[in-house]
């Protein structure tokens, strides 16, 4: 009996070991390509917003095919809105840009289509960190510029869906592009910028490059 015990025991000890050697540990960053979708009548949809993302991650093998993949991420997310407008002959134009900075958490389940290939999905967790809103007012006789804190307007928790594709070399390092859908309306009701059935989620399309150690 001792011996079925111990040679359990070696046997738990054994595929721990292996499955602990299996765990990849990386980093990684690039480009956001952020947007809100509003809906909301008399609302114009805004432009893209250009800033990156960067963080870490673990991969979990659970089998030769399939792991799960949690992430911590700092991204930069937003939107952008240009005007111009031509008056008795002179432009003026303007630019608002909401600057919305997130720690991220997406849980990925990765699946590997071939070796090095594989498609991404799973929820996103993410945390406002700051949210503010920049603009800037240019004409005759005028030159504006001016930043607002909004953090108390927006919710601080916001869920998601991602889904992507990743492409790894052999020497470690990896690709990837995902695209990120928000579930949650980040509009807080209190909002006096935005009626209050107004509903805004985020949007943001990610390319990025990392490292798996």
């Amino acid at each position: 009996m001792k011996k079925i015990l111990l040679l359990a025991a070696l046997g738990i000890f054994s595929f721990n070991t292996v499955q602990s050697q299996e765990i990849g540990f990386g980093i990684k960053g690039g480009l956001n390509l952020s947007n809100l979708s509003i809906k909301q009548d008399d609302v114009s949809k805004p432009d893209s917003r250009t800033s990156f993302h960067i963080g870490g991650l673990v991969e979990i093998p659970i089998s030769g095919k399939f792991s799960i993949q949690p992430e911590l991420l700092f991204s930069m997310q937003g939107a952008q809105e240009e005007e111009s407008e031509t008056y008795m002959g002179q432009t003026y134009s303007s630019k608002t840009t909401l600057k919305l900075n997130y720690i991220n958490l997406p849980i990925m389940a990765k699946y590997y289509v071939v070796d090095g290939l594989a498609l991404e999905v799973g929820p996103q967790f993410g945390f406002l960190m700051s949210a503010k809103g920049e603009f800037e007012a240019s004409g005759p006789g005028i030159d504006e510029t001016g930043t607002i804190d909004l953090k108390e307007e927006v919710k601080t928790l916001d869920m998601g869906v991602a889904f992507g594709a990743s492409y790894e070399l052999n020497m470690g390092v990896f690709f990837s592009a995902r695209y990120n859908i928000g579930l949650s309306n980040i509009n807080k009701d209190n909002d006096e910028d935005f009626d209050e059935s107004s509903n805004v989620k985020n949007r943001v399309f990610q390319v990025s490059i990392g490292y798996m150690f």
